[in-house]
């Protein structure tokens, strides 16, 4: 496996917390020491206050990119609802990361889906320096002998 990739709709959130760019910008700056992963950018928060006579009523988009890849938030206050992803290249405690924002977010119920990405992945680039060896050493007998 590549990595892992949650995602988690939460229900319920406080509207005020969810509203709140820089609030969203802290959780963006905490979450990834939480659950073991590196910052290597800050975070991007963007406000969108939504269109005049629209169906959209706004909401926060943001995101932090990670050494392990990244970790996104968009919320709509109005409904009190806030999705995220979180997909990283190595393993990660799922039930530490929703705890961690359906506490911080207030939510009263999340929705979680989870998934497995680049399942052939590591046939080329494996996590182990024991698979490395074992592929390297199948590609040396490929090799054409003159």
């Amino acid at each position: 496996m590549f990595g892992p990739h949650l995602t988690l709709d939460l229900y319920q959130c406080s509207k005020q917390k969810i509203s709140n760019a820089q609030f969203i910008s802290v959780i963006l700056r905490e979450m990834p020491e939480f659950i073991g992963m590196h910052c290597i950018s800050e975070p991007q928060v963007t406000e969108y206050h939504g269109r005049e006579g629209s169906f959209d009523r706004g909401g926060i988009s943001a995101f932090v990119l990670l050494a392990e890849s990244h970790i996104s938030i968009h919320t709509f206050p109005y409904d009190g609802f806030a999705t995220v992803d979180i997909f990283s290249c190595k393993d990660f405690d799922l039930k530490k990361a929703q705890y961690f924002l359906m506490e911080k977010f207030e939510a009263k119920k999340a929705e979680k889906n989870f998934l497995i990405r680049g399942k052939s992945f590591v046939k080329h680039y494996p996590k182990t320096v024991a698979k490395a060896a074992q592929i390297v050493a199948k590609e040396r007998k490929k090799v054409v002998k003159f």
